[in-house]
């Protein structure tokens, strides 16, 4: 590739991936040269605040049509738009978060701690603007390997070094399943980019390359569904979250979850929804869409089942609550609904909100705490009424309580599995049994919180109560206005432009 090729891009179209790489490399050049010289908190707050400007320039290019640059290979359209604003937004609460370490066991490597957050984030943006198998992999694996290191940035730690290691192994196994089933796709096609290999495989498909696209589709779904945390392929989760430190926990439980999802759909929506099946009758996607409704159902019950016994470690509680919300998002792509993308939009952003606020909670409760059970919440209503109430407003949306975000994402997705012919009444009816499993434990953090003693006052840092507020503020009017989050999906996105040729 020449210069006046390279200078022929629109180069604009990257501007929020290139103030994170930029940001990525001063931080690190700074840690490396001034080290202990400079106040760590500089650091973090210089991250901060390269994530905030790449929100403000993703914003500005809102207005901008459909554009291809690299030669197709990234892509700048309302999906990308869509789900990088929601990329930024939560890894914005987790950074900010982050800025807060806990008193007994403190991180000492500060800056690969901000640095490392930043790759990870760019990981994720490269995914959902990712139209090549070659860059969404390169994406996943930049994600990966950063959130690999965060596990166990605690390197004294013989949790956080066992989170790191199963992690590092969980995590190798299903980018092989993922590469293994991408290879079948280039082996069919002769081709990684997304919209040639949807004008390859919609001319048409005999039995033979049939049974090669069920079996990419098949390991791919099943190696991202290890990224998703979806049962069976969940075990690494409770341990991984229960080693990492708290803001890492947040970061994997909403940050890269969604990225995950996002990856999903980039390719799943994008190839096997648009080509027809064997028989010519449906589109690949929904022939295989039964697969996707049975690990949805299972990781709906599996989850909330297995978060009844978590009392002895918080953060194992509700890395099992993460698992059954990974089943709820599932439910759309199974449904197909005409408003499949906007629900798990404003689902995932409402799961963001009450995900990051827990967790935020849970580390200004941790940073002093000598215990990780749930006795943590005991008095909490007596030892800071603020931080009580807060935490109540998360778990009633958790759980789904009218009034709050997390009740509207969940019927919205309730009623897009019946809209649908024929309708999943099944998996509906799933996703409502595992809601009321999710009241106990839920429920049992609220008997804490208000029905038990504790001792000692809870001191909440500037930054963890401004990440709390925001979080409350977002989940409680979402809940009672959502027409602002679903005005603001219809009037910046426009979905028609998927994978449609870029300038």
């Amino acid at each position: 590739m020449d210069l006046h090729t390279l200078l022929s891009f629109d180069w604009k179209t990257m501007t929020p991936e290139f103030i994170i790489v930029l940001a990525a490399i001063l931080l690190s050049l700074l840690d490396l040269l001034a080290g202990h010289r400079i106040n760590q908190r500089v650091l973090g707050f210089i991250g901060l605040g390269a994530v905030v400007l790449a929100l403000a320039s993703l914003i500005l290019l809102y207005n901008e049509p459909v554009v291809e640059i690299l030669y197709g290979t990234f892509r700048l359209d309302s999906f990308a738009k869509a789900f990088k604003t929601l990329l930024l937004v939560g890894a914005g609460l987790v950074f900010f978060l982050a800025l807060s370490d806990t008193e007994k066991d403190p991180i000492t490597d500060k800056g690969e701690y901000y640095y490392l957050f930043l790759t990870a984030l760019l990981g994720a943006m490269f995914m959902a603007s990712s139209a090549d198998l070659i860059t969404l992999f390169v994406g996943l694996e930049l994600l990966s390997l950063s959130s690999f290191i965060l596990v166990g940035i605690r390197k004294r730690s013989c949790a956080s070094n066992e989170a790191a290691m199963k992690y590092v192994i969980n995590g190798g196994i299903s980018t092989a399943i993922t590469l293994f089933g991408m290879s079948y796709l280039y082996g069919v096609t002769g081709t990684t980019n997304l919209l040639e290999l949807q004008s390859r495989l919609v001319q048409s498909i005999n039995s033979d390359i049939a049974f090669l696209l069920s079996l990419s589709f098949l390991l791919m779904f099943v190696g991202l569904s290890f990224k998703l945390a979806a049962v069976p392929f969940h075990l690494w989760a409770p341990d991984v979250y229960q080693g990492a430190p708290t803001p890492v926990t947040a970061f994997l439980g909403a940050v890269s979850k969604i990225a995950g999802f996002v990856i999903i759909l980039r390719i799943f929506l994008s190839v096997f929804a648009t080509i027809p099946d064997a028989s010519g009758t449906a589109s690949f996607l929904a022939d295989m869409k039964m697969y996707i409704a049975v690990l949805a159902g299972i990781t709906i019950v599996a989850g909330n089942t297995a978060a009844l016994k978590q009392y002895k470690n918080v953060k194992r509680l509700f890395a099992y609550s993460s698992i059954a919300h990974a089943g709820y998002l599932l439910v759309p792509l199974v449904a197909l609904s005409p408003f499949m993308i906007d629900s798990m939009w404003f689902y995932m952003l409402a799961y963001i909100l009450m995900n990051i606020g827990v967790f935020a909670i849970i580390h200004a409760l941790l940073r002093t705490s000598a215990s990780e059970g749930l006795d943590v919440f005991a008095g909490l209503y007596r030892r800071s009424p603020f931080a009580a109430v807060m935490m109540a407003v998360f778990i009633l949306s958790l759980a789904g309580f009218p009034g709050t975000a997390g009740f509207i994402g969940k019927v919205n997705i309730f009623i897009g599995a019946f809209v649908v012919e024929p309708a999943h009444y099944v998996l509906a009816s799933v996703m409502m049994a595992g809601t009321v499993i999710s009241f106990y434990y839920y429920f049992r953090v609220l008997q804490q919180i208000f029905f038990r003693k504790g001792a000692g006052k809870v001191s909440l840092p500037w930054n963890i109560t401004v990440v709390i507020v925001l979080c409350a503020a977002g989940t409680v009017l979402l809940g009672i206005l959502p027409a602002l989050g679903y005005d603001f999906f219809f009037t910046n996105f426009d979905f028609r432009d998927f994978m449609t040729p870029g300038k």
